[in-house]
């Protein structure tokens, strides 16, 4: 491999060792400009970061190639999962990078930005030609796609896309992922004192257990999952019938239509528990994160699939039940694949990445840059 690994490996230290939390992706947004216009971008930042109070906003950055054929378009995410301020990235011997174990890594998602950023340099070093190239950096991707979700696409020239942000062994790409469904249930009785008259009370946590009990929680099928994740409700006083409850959930599935069927039924079912118990009960929800589908002749796949073969990797296509921006992408008529990008066991203080993931993942980034078809 012509990696320059040396070099690699500390653009990964270094875009490691800036704290960039979801929504102060400052410092980060001014390193990758700074670098893109070094690398020979015409780069814009927006006023996403506006929308949520934040410090910066996506960076876009877009370079004329020798190549025919329209744009293609590489992004990653710039914030980190919390604990994430004060990262070190240590090195050991077998090659595998971790932090000291008090903060996450932060690979996902500096693995894929500095592959990304090595690819770029070498090309340019060795003076190959390439295609046009787009590249978003987004803000607030941990935070259920936010940056993404109030990005302009109305710019974007490329057809298919690339997102640098999925675990597994580099080769692998994801081609499908689920709409995600979040939902908030307000469940309303009538307070009563418990001891003295609770029959005069509707019991609001009742009511929520009695729709609980009643739902399939998990696996609901093949594709999809439901979750319930909290529940608060009552008071501190134990001699007091609860007045209110309120529930908070999640409905995932591939297809978006069943995903909101799904929820309307939840929505149905507390609505039937708490008129029988003469209460009431209200749903809210949001879906931040859409289902989609890419086809397995999609130029995006026969492009990963040979610069895969070149390289002896296996170019296995996956489904995955996680969010990236590849959602918003495609959304936007911009299909494309999440690739696997040299990080496990992310969210977690055990996060790691592999120099040899690293310089398998920027040599196939060359090879997809330099794709003629």
């Amino acid at each position: 491999m012509s990696v320059k690994r040396e070099r690699l490996i500390e653009t990964f230290r270094h875009l490691v060792s800036i704290d960039a939390p979801s929504f102060d992706e400052r410092r980060m947004a001014d390193v990758l400009k700074g670098e893109l216009g070094r690398l020979g971008f015409i780069v814009e930042e927006d006023e996403g970061g506006k929308a949520y109070g934040g410090t910066a906003g996506n960076v876009y950055g877009f370079r004329k190639g020798d190549l025919p054929g329209p744009p293609l378009l590489f992004s990653t995410h710039m914030d980190t999962v919390e604990p994430a301020k004060g990262k070190r990235a240590l090195l050991g011997e077998d090659g595998r990078i971790t932090s000291d174990g008090t903060t996450v890594l932060g690979a996902d998602c500096m693995s894929g930005t500095a592959a990304l950023l090595e690819a770029l340099e070498e090309l340019r070093e060795e003076e190959r030609p390439c295609r046009d190239l787009e590249l978003v950096f987004f803000i607030g991707e941990e935070k259920h796609l936010k940056g993404s979700a109030v990005f302009d696409f109305s710019r974007v020239r490329a057809q298919e896309s690339y997102i640098l942000d999925l675990t597994g062994p580099v080769g692998t790409a994801a081609y499908q992922a689920p709409t995600l469904v979040n939902f908030e249930i307000e469940v309303e009785g009538r307070a009563a004192h418990a001891g003295l008259s609770p029959e005069t009370g509707i019991h609001a946590i009742a009511i929520a257990a009695r729709a609980v009990a009643q739902m399939k929680l998990g696996h609901v099928g093949e594709d999809m999952t439901v979750n319930i994740g909290a529940i608060h409700g009552g008071g501190a006083n134990s001699n007091i019938v609860p007045e209110r409850c309120r529930l908070i959930g999640e409905v995932r599935s591939y297809s978006h239509e069943q995903a909101m069927e799904q929820t309307r039924q939840i929505e149905e079912l507390f609505q039937e528990e708490a008129g029988k118990a003469r209460g009431k009960s209200r749903m809210t929800f949001e879906v931040p994160i859409h289902a989609y589908c890419t086809p397995e002749d999609h130029s995006s796949v026969r492009r990963f699939r040979r610069a895969c073969e070149c390289l002896g990797l296996s170019g296995k296509l996956v489904k995955t039940f996680g969010g990236s921006d590849e959602s918003n992408l495609s959304l936007h008529g911009i299909p494309g694949l999440v690739l696997a990008s040299a990080m496990e066991l992310v969210h977690s203080c055990q996060e790691y990445t592999e120099v040899s993931e690293l310089s398998r993942l920027t040599e196939l980034l060359k090879l997809m840059m330099q794709d003629k078809d």
